[in-house]
């Protein structure tokens, strides 16, 4: 019997079955993860196979998990060489931005923006707390909007504390299964709430010390929203430290280094400071935003094993 996850808790899950029935299921065993080292083995969105038949205690049991399309993933806050399974089988991911309480660090956008390039994940970018926006933050969004829609990404404001600024997103993800990923404290409960009201989820405050939010989401949880989408609300995230991407690879996931790196003179250029590096030529021409360069130097330079979980830039 096929089932899609709708909530991980580590070794207690939720699922959905074909036919629109809801139970709570186990993992029984371990169940190979084509290598990957994870700290959890099923995650929101992932297909599933229950057996026919409950367990002694009652229990529904999963056997086996069915090809993921895609997934986003970040390294785990636990162990560096480890990672944490997001999201999984995402049609669209949206990330929401905000520029104040708390403000979104660009470096933390771009980290989201390649782990979706390396699915080709669509992406999108929610800025929200519009309303709280001063003549600086205004600029500040103009500028942002137009480094990020130039290189293929849209860009929309929000205000998540009113539902009819959510309208447009219904008629976006109506029959998707979407993510929505971003910082602690940017607003993911508060726009889910806006998209269906009888979800209710529980919303915080932002910290006064750090202007940061406080979590209100332990697990990742996908929620089945009133007009035939599914939305996965994951844990505000406070560091995101990319898994599984070689450096040597990393500008084919900026889409504007990815258009122009061919002509670089050697194959294994990585666009810092090599002679007859296209890319570098790129940025002098303005043809590339000077902070997605040094975004893309900032990952290119971090340690191997740096497992990520100092919050740096928030």
């Amino acid at each position: 019997m096929e089932a899609r996850v709708l909530k991980s808790t580590g070794s207690w899950y939720v699922v959905e079955t074909l036919d629109n029935q809801i139970f709570n299921a186990r993992l029984r065993g371990k169940i190979k993860q084509s290598g990957l080292r994870l700290t959890n083995p099923i995650a929101a969105g992932d297909r599933v196979v229950l057996r026919n038949q409950v367990d002694e205690e009652g229990n529904h049991v999963i056997d086996k998990i069915l090809p993921r399309s895609n997934y986003v993933a970040r390294k785990s806050t636990n162990l560096s060489k480890e990672m944490q399974i997001l999201a999984a089988n995402i049609d669209h991911l949206f990330v929401l931005v905000t520029l104040k309480d708390p403000k979104t660090h660009p470096l933390f956008v771009d980290r989201f923006l390649v782990a979706a390039e390396s699915f080709r994940i669509p992406v999108s970018l929610l800025f929200n707390k519009v309303d709280l926006y001063s003549d600086m933050e205004e600029a500040q969004y103009e500028e942002w909007a137009q480094q990020y829609e130039k290189i293929g990404y849209s860009c929309y404001r929000l205000q998540g504390n009113k539902a009819s600024s959510a309208d447009f997103l219904k008629e976006l993800i109506k029959g998707q299964q979407v993510m929505l990923g971003g910082n602690s404290g940017v607003g993911k409960s508060t726009v889910i709430n806006a998209l269906d009201a009888s979800v209710r989820l529980r919303t915080g405050s932002i910290s006064v010390a750090h202007q940061q939010g406080k979590h209100t989401t332990t697990f990742a949880e996908m929620h089945k929203l009133n007009f035939g989408a599914y939305v996965i609300d994951t844990p505000g995230i406070r560091s995101f430290g990319l898994v599984d991407l070689e450096k040597e690879h990393l500008g084919h996931y900026f889409p504007e280094i990815r258009a122009v790196m061919e002509a670089c003179r050697f194959n294994n250029c990585l666009h810092l400071n090599e002679p007859g590096c296209a890319v570098r030529n790129a940025l002098q021409a303005g043809q590339i935003a000077q902070q997605r360069y040094r975004n893309y130097v900032a990952m290119v330079e971090e340690e191997n094993d740096d497992p990520y979980r100092r919050n740096k830039f928030s």
